[in-house]
């Protein structure tokens, strides 16, 4: 066990972490130059195609160091602020944390969230400075960087090009002189941590583990702590680029399980997995339950696919445990399902991955977050969705989420942040020079004010030198409405936002002009209308499309033309009555692109 080393890879998203991981792979031989790729450990098409890793992969390598064979547990881990759950996963099952700062940027909001995530594990850190081969490399800056907020001597900073592979050697032997090898007892009954899941049509549920105490064998019958199930492992082995089958798995080392799971809720991230005949007394303290952000509705486009979409949310959970998923119906588009995402980037990849990996076509509504309505009667309701609110008689004030959100960014966009953030209803808290040309602006505001575009628009202010972190921070009292869209007279449920009320009617005006142009016209005239409660604040109306029923009288009087008008208002009115309106699906999606 003294020659296992178990760490991963934390940096802000674009600093070079699965670049410098393939590095790692070639310098231990861990793959045959066939095998070998860019990015080779991202291995889903969207994490290729847009560049970013979405989920930790995790990959043994085997290395010799004076005369001496050590065992490697990589684990490469995603740099976007969406999916920090899959980072603090992946601190929780090792030792120690290689830090990568880009040589060309600096230290970024995420470097800071990430390190202070692996310093609360006790982790060792390996602070590690990438992209030194660049023409815009500050080196020297950037240790200065570094050692100020790790308080580490500058000749701990390691330098290396992950593009060129120069100072690889130096980085494996700084992992196995720096980073701790596990501890536990072989001796002591099995207790192994479930890090991560997937689901194989063939074989069913995957298990990933990190074994804390014991040893697990091939055959062996175990249990899951939390669920109290009871399985015998078909199969075990290490995690390569391939599963590898083994017939044992030591304390400290890195493993999957498969013993023919079939039922996704069986499985839970953070469970302890431990031997029927000898089990441990505790299960191994997991990681805190995941707190959704951001909340939005999905449904099947045709309604008889509504358990199909189920069972896919389900498997897709496995592999992504940071998904929660409640059922719901609504008025507009019928039974589905309303799911807590970390953010919009999130949702926007779940939605992807359920196109390609389980072929579901599904309708997304306007993301919201939740609140906390108190009800003139003293009660506290949680509320997901507009549509579950209260009457306005009965609701006594609403309290929405905070967070604390970190900016660094070069000093001179300092006042293009400070003017974003104070549209976004954002409070200063503290702003800290790092060095005279970056500045770190701390604000606190409301998590909905940032759900939308603020990450787009931060990042086109500061022309892609600005980034950003944030955690919750709780609730706070504010002045919210419910906005509602009527489409002739009839409420469309799925369009319901709750707002502040200083942004209503611009944010009103703006969705009907929207509205306007996307949904097709009809036969009738269609009012588009922007409500609070019973007050309409704006309206739009789109034009019916008219046929020329006057066109065959030519000559005569005038009265049979008007005959012949008479009978169509008639009819429209009739048809008024009982047409409805489709809305279509570039309309939900409008509602995130108004600017």
């Amino acid at each position: 066990m003294k020659n296992i080393r178990n760490f991963c890879i934390i940096a802000h998203i674009d600093h070079g972490k699965s670049t410098l991981a393939d590095r790692l792979l070639e310098a231990t031989h861990t793959l045959s130059d066939r095998e070998m790729e860019a990015q080779v450990l991202d291995s889903m098409d969207l994490e290729k195609e847009k560049g970013i890793t979405i989920k930790s992969h995790a990959i043994q390598m085997n290395y010799v160091y004076e005369g001496n064979n050590y065992v490697l547990n990589l684990i490469d881990t995603p740099g976007h602020v969406d999916f920090s759950y899959e980072v603090s996963r992946a601190i929780a099952s090792c030792e120690g944390a290689l830090l990568v700062v880009d040589a060309t940027q600096g230290i970024q909001a995420q470097t800071i969230s990430n390190l202070y995530l692996a310093l609360n594990h006790n982790l060792e850190i390996i602070p590690v400075i990438n992209k030194i081969d660049m023409d815009a490399a500050m080196v020297e800056e950037v240790r200065d960087q570094i050692v100020d907020l790790i308080g580490c001597k500058p000749d701990e900073v390691l330098c290396t090009s992950a593009r060129t592979g120069v100072g690889t050697d130096d980085i494996l032997r700084a992992i196995v002189q720096r980073i701790p090898p596990p501890t536990g007892s072989d001796a002591e009954p099995l207790q192994a941590l479930i890090f991560d899941s997937v689901f194989n049509s063939f074989r069913g549920i995957i298990a990933y583990f990190k074994v804390q105490n014991g040893v697990i064998r091939k055959g062996d019958k175990v249990k899951f702590f939390n669920t109290g199930k009871e399985y015998v492992a078909d199969e075990i082995g290490i995690l390569q680029l391939k599963m590898c089958p083994r017939d044992e798995i030591r304390t400290g080392d890195v493993g999957y399980i498969i013993s023919g799971i079939k039922t996704a809720s069986e499985v839970k991230v953070g469970d302890t997995i431990t031997h029927v005949e000898r089990p441990c007394r505790t299960a191994i303290a997991g990681f805190e339950e995941v707190k959704p952000m951001v909340f939005a509705g999905l449904y099947p486009v045709e309604t008889d696919e509504y358990e199909d979409l189920r069972a896919s949310i389900e498997k897709l959970q496995l592999n992504d445990a940071s998904l929660t998923f409640e059922p719901e119906s609504s008025l507009a588009l019928g039974f589905g399902f309303r799911c807590g995402f970390l953010g919009l980037l999130h949702m926007e990849i779940i939605q992807e991955r359920l196109y390609r990996e389980f072929d579901m076509d599904v309708i997304t509504t306007v993301p919201n977050v939740s609140y906390i309505v108190h009800t003139t009667q003293g009660e506290a309701l949680h509320v997901h969705n507009p549509s579950g609110l209260p009457a306005p008689t009965l609701i006594d004030h609403i309290d929405e989420p905070y967070i604390r959100a970190q900016i660094i960014s070069k000093s001179e966009y300092y006042g293009a942040i400070m003017k974003l953030c104070l549209d976004k209803r954002g409070v200063l808290k503290g702003q800290h020079y790092l060095t005279s040309e970056r500045v770190e602006l701390t604000y606190d505001m409301p998590l909905a004010e940032i759900v939308f575009d603020f990450y787009d628009k931060l990042k086109s202010i500061s022309r892609g030198y600005a980034s950003f972190d944030y955690h919750t921070i709780g609730y706070e009292q504010a002045d919210l409405v419910k906005l509602d869209i009527l489409l002739n007279g009839e409420q469309v449920d799925a369009l319901s936002c709750l707002i502040h009320r200083n942004n209503a009617y611009d944010f009103g005006r703006r969705m009907c002009e929207k509205l306007k142009d996307l949904i097709p016209r009809q036969q009738f005239d269609i009012a588009v209308q922007a409500a609070i409660g019973a007050k309409i604040i704006a309206r739009e109306t789109i034009k019916a499309l008219r046929k020329d029923v006057t066109a065959k009288c030519y000559g005569g009087d005038i009265t049979r033309k008007r005959k012949l008008l008479e009978k169509q208002k008639k009819g429209k009115k009739r048809m008024r009555q009982v047409g409805n309106v489709e809305v279509p699906q570039q309309a939900f999606l409008a509602v995130l692109k108004l600017d």
